[in-house]
């Protein structure tokens, strides 16, 4: 499936009707509008503002639909869905004209305001649907034919995965499963080896989900090993995958999901979207642009810093360690060095509130938080957000996981460099109080939205104006 090529027929159909219904409204306005105003037939002609309108309005359209995730998840869209977001987009879309455009239009009367934005929205509307329509019509008869699928693995190889493999496999229309083989969970269970490749055990997931690129997961596990769901749910949600589960056990799932029939086979799919597209483009839009303007405003906080961490102790200014980010990728976080060098030379530790191994200046900086501001630069990078979960190692990871498997659930999201866990217990010196703090992220995560973003953010500026962390 060449996802760039299907986003690229979308932008070109996205273009063309929105030109097009700004050519149409623009012809109505000149032939029925403004005579209505003026008493007389006005000379028609394509003026310098209609050819403004003719390069902009197209791009802001393109800007809102990419607002709105229209062109996220390209081969996933459907009818009814995209009349839902057409729709939605088209009216926003329309009154935001309305107050940068057509307010200041010459009119009879206020009636006729009413009368542009409508024809405005039928124009705009007709024509991007119709063209969305089209193509994504296309799309979906071409996964009912097979033509298109989603790289598909089966968790559990018994009885009951075999039976849910040929249902999906005998379904026509295509459900849009393309299954390339079978994990097994106990070792054991190989009967489903007759229809499929073996791909490994259950603890090689994610060598499998990177080497075939999978896209969905179906849970397809006995009764005896229900006791298994909790962790293999926690480790499947840390990964870029859809993960759906056969109705039986449905009754000891926890968590949020939603019942989805496709043609006539029901499935449980775990609801996996946190926050709206509209809301994760614009937290975007907020961490690149605030971490511009830290940037910017921070210049003689980092001049200072680089100069008082040189004094302070023989040693690099900054700091550099790998810790793993969302979907388990690893990346380099940047730090103010506040601690002497070679302070981990037996081994990773924590730090803890007297550390012995802490520069006079580390441990300002670290009650102000200011060892982190060179994070922006991570965030401009786009491996963390201003703010999520902190990122950890992978050793401390591995230590997390055995006594709380939900730590997965944080890898859903970018790590950020303040925190609700951050905020409300500080740094962990031990992987007991990692634990505990985890709670926090977790809840941060299950009600996570721009408000409460902004309220951690507050509560950060907070500790550092006060020093009060810890």
């Amino acid at each position: 499936m060449n996802q760039k090529t299907q986003v690229s027929k979308y932008i070109i159909a996205d273009l063309m009707s929105a030109a097009v219904a700004w050519v149409l409204f623009y012809i109505f306005r000149k032939k029925f509008i403004e005579p209505l105003k003026f008493g007389y037939d006005i000379p028609f002609q394509f003026d310098e503002r209609f050819y403004y309108g003719l390069m902009l309005i197209p791009l802001f359209w393109l800007a809102l639909y990419a607002l709105f995730g229209m062109y996220r998840n390209i081969y996933r869209r459907h009818r009814l869905r995209e009349l839902g977001q057409v729709l939605l987009s088209s009216i926003t879309g329309v009154i935001i004209l309305f107050f940068l455009v057509l307010l200041d239009d010459e009119i009879a009367s206020y009636v006729y305001y009413y009368k542009s934005l409508m024809v405005l929205f039928l124009l705009h509307f007709t024509l991007s649907f119709t063209l969305r329509i089209i193509l994504t019509t296309q799309s979906v008869k071409r996964i009912h034919k097979r033509k298109i699928g989603f790289n598909t693995i089966i968790i559990g190889g018994n009885e009951e995965a075999l039976n849910v493999y040929r249902e999906m496999e005998n379904m026509m229309p295509s459900p849009g499963f393309k299954f390339v083989g079978y994990v097994s969970v106990n070792g054991k269970d190989h009967l489903l080896q007759e229809e499929l490749p073996w791909l490994g055990k259950f603890g090689e997931i994610n060598r499998v989900i990177e080497e075939k690129q999978v896209e969905e997961v179906v849970i397809a596990i006995e009764s005896s090993e229900h006791n298994n769901l909790g962790s293999i749910v926690s480790n499947l949600e840390s990964m870029k995958v859809k993960i759906k589960i056969i109705p039986d056990i449905y009754d000891i799932l926890s968590g949020s999901v939603k019942m989805s029939s496709i043609f006539g086979a029901p499935l449980i799919e775990i609801n996996t979207e946190i926050m709206p597209s509209w809301q994760f483009f614009l937290k975007r839009l907020i961490d690149f642009f605030g971490s511009i303007f830290a940037i910017f405003i921070l210049v003689p906080v980092y001049i200072i810093l680089t100069i008082l961490v040189k004094l302070s102790s023989p040693g690099p200014i900054f700091f550099k360690q790998e810790r793993i980010g969302q979907h388990n990728r690893p990346f380099y976080i940047y730090k103010f060095r506040s601690m002497y060098l070679n302070s981990e030379r037996k081994g990773p530790q924590l730090s803890s509130k007297h550390d012995p191994r802490i520069t006079p200046i580390g441990r300002f900086m670290r009650k102000t938080r200011m060892d982190e501001i060179p994070q922006f630069f991570n965030v401009l990078k786009g491996d963390m957000s201003l703010v999520g979960p902190r990122p950890e190692r992978q050793y401390y990871i591995d230590q997390i996981v055995k006594v709380a498997p939900h730590y997965r659930h944080l890898q859903k999201v970018k790590p950020g460099i303040t925190s609700w866990g951050q905020v409300k217990y500080g740094y962990a010196e031990n992987v007991e109080q990692m634990v505990a703090r985890l709670k926090y992220d977790v809840l941060y995560i299950e009600n996570m939205s721009l408000a409460i973003d902004i309220k951690i953010l507050a509560y950060t500026i907070i500790i550092i104006l006060k020093g009060s962390g810890k």
